[in-house]
């Protein structure tokens, strides 16, 4: 059974979906002003691993992963570059969606976007007022968080350490909460803002209450799991919760779900554009292959932080290329299979060994770093087994099978060589045997015109392999 590190009880607990086969998870996306960097990769990249995974397993996801579009970063952006907020978020959605898809994540079955749903979060929020969990104040709605019994609980806060991180505070704002703790779910229009209208006067929510109206619009009342930055444990999921639970009365999400930072280079701080201290995955993709990105990323455990240095690139790329290799030399034996060996029962439970550890590796809270192991215990019996002078089907079909699966789990895909044509398929032949009679001169020159067809030989241990180049 799957477990699962709830960060809400502290505690792994077995995965248990509301429906059988089916999974209902929602998982905080991106304010969309700016190019992602590779600390936001990292969380679409964690909860991708984790879903493909549940998929691997036989359950139905539906993924729903927000767009926020309206905040005051995006109004600030507008102005700088001289266009309207909206056109602001249009243009980071289809850069974000460029970008993570070179990264190989899968496209959420659905992106709701705030000004998409203005109308449910001010029915939302009517709710809330109507019920006494939130009051109006000057064009302003703020929720009355203390009066959630409970409120802190998802990042381990008491309300007395509420009370003194929120004693500093001056302003506007501040004069006008009942209590310093309450939080925004509607802020009146200031100047040149764009505004809605509501019962309050005009204005735009607040960003807690637009992820609770989209989950639960989208996923129901109560949901399977919730997911996002460690960063949002305190305060916008722990708003969620409370001003979700306040309006339903039932349980908002069942499993919280948080992944760790990225930092760089030598530096412990997390990375993020508040301190400046980040690369976009837009830059970041000029230099390094999305796939050896996307390899580096996925291979740690989701809660723990990942250093994002020159060498743990320079790590993932060897080690991605080993992989290929292994893919590879796999492919290129598939010419020398029989049906049937008298060993095939052994290696098939060799085989069936390295699944259920894989298994175990990630049904243990979707341990990356332990089934990126298994991986590589796999690729090591597949390159031992390939040098065996006959291969059985069964048993390759079995093992490629595994390879090609667990590695689509990270995000890996190595696409499979065409077969040789006749024609290369001979010069292949005259070349190898012109080898075996010392004639180095007409092996290059099949080796060369070879490379003008666009064909690269590869002499290994397993044969002569090939492969194209642009």
């Amino acid at each position: 059974m799957i477990k699962i590190f709830n960060t809400l009880t502290r505690t792994k607990e077995d995965f248990v979906p509301m429906h059988e086969g089916k999974v209902n998870m929602y998982v905080c996306g991106p304010t969309v002003y700016n190019y992602i960097h590779i600390g936001n990769a990292r969380s679409a990249i964690a909860f991708d691993v984790i879903r493909r995974y549940l998929e691997y397993r036989g359950y139905n996801v539906n993924y729903v992963s927000n767009f926020t579009d309206v905040d005051d970063k995006i109004i600030n952006r507008a102005k700088v570059e001289g266009i309207t907020p909206q056109e602001v978020a249009d243009k980071y959605i289809k850069a974000f969606k460029e970008d993570v898809a070179q990264l190989a994540v899968k496209e959420a079955d659905l992106h709701p976007r705030v000004m998409e749903t203005m109308d449910d979060i001010i029915a939302f929020i009517e709710i809330l007022v109507e019920k006494g969990w939130a009051y109006e104040a000057a064009g302003d709605v703020y929720f009355r968080a203390k009066q959630f019994e409970g409120y802190g609980k998802l990042a381990n806060k008491t309300i007395d350490e509420l009370e003194i991180g929120a004693s500093g505070r001056s302003g506007e704002e501040a004069m006008l909460k009942e209590d310093p703790i309450d939080f925004a779910l509607w802020k009146s229009v200031k100047n040149g803002e764009t505004f809605w209208q509501s019962p309050w006067g005009n204005g735009r929510p607040g960003w807690h209450i637009e992820c609770s109206v989209m989950a639960t619009k989208h996923l129901g009342d109560t949901i399977d799991i919730h997911g996002g930055g460690a960063d949002l444990e305190f305060p916008h999921h722990t708003n969620e919760i409370a001003q979700s639970e306040a309006k339903t009365g039932v349980k908002f999400a069942n499993y919280w779900m948080h992944n760790g930072f990225v930092t760089i280079g030598d530096s412990d701080d997390k990375m993020s554009k508040s301190l400046g201290n980040f690369v976009t995955v837009h830059d970041a993709l000029k230099e390094i292959d999305g796939q050896v990105l996307r390899f580096l990323m996925s291979g740690t455990h989701y809660r723990r932080p990942i250093r994002f240095s020159d060498s743990a690139v320079e790590e993932a790329t060897t080690n991605l290329a080993k992989l290929k290799n292994t893919h590879d030399n796999f492919v290129f034996r598939k010419k020398d299979l029989v049906k049937n060996l008298g060993n095939d029962v052994d290696k098939l439970v060799e085989l069936s060994n390295l699944e259920a550890e894989f298994l175990l590796s990630m049904d243990d809270d979707f341990n990356a770093a332990n089934g990126l192991t298994r991986i590589y215990e796999l690729s090591t019996w597949m390159n031992t087994y390939s040098q065996e002078a006959h291969l059985s089907q069964k048993v390759y079909e079995k093992a490629f099978e595994l390879f090609t699966d667990w590695l689509s789990i990270f995000g890996i895909t190595f696409g499979e060589q065409e077969l040789l044509d006749e024609e290369i398929d001979l010069l292949i032949a005259e070349r190898e045997q012109a080898r075996k009679e010392r004639n180095f001169a007409r092996a290059d020159e099949i080796r060369d015109e070879l490379k003008n067809k666009g064909i690269v030989l590869e002499d290994t241990q397993a044969g002569v392999r090939w492969k194209k180049i642009k």
